[in-house]
């Protein structure tokens, strides 16, 4: 069973549901496996904890 692991900023639930179709969907389509063998977790990161080249996203 693949679990696929997603870090990003945070997202609606619109774009979440359509991002999670669309990994599924391409984990079927490599693997011909069933779409519930295929797990997605999103962890989300706020933009005050990380950064990019020495400055907090959320200062950007």
């Amino acid at each position: 069973m693949p679990i696929v692991t997603v870090q990003q900023g945070p997202r609606t639930p619109e774009l979440k549901r359509d991002l999670v179709r669309r990994l599924t969907d391409a984990f079927v389509d490599a693997y011909q496996i069933p779409a519930d063998a295929v797990q997605v977790w999103i962890h989300e990161v706020p933009a005050d904890s990380w950064g990019q080249a020495g400055v907090l996203t959320a200062d950007k």
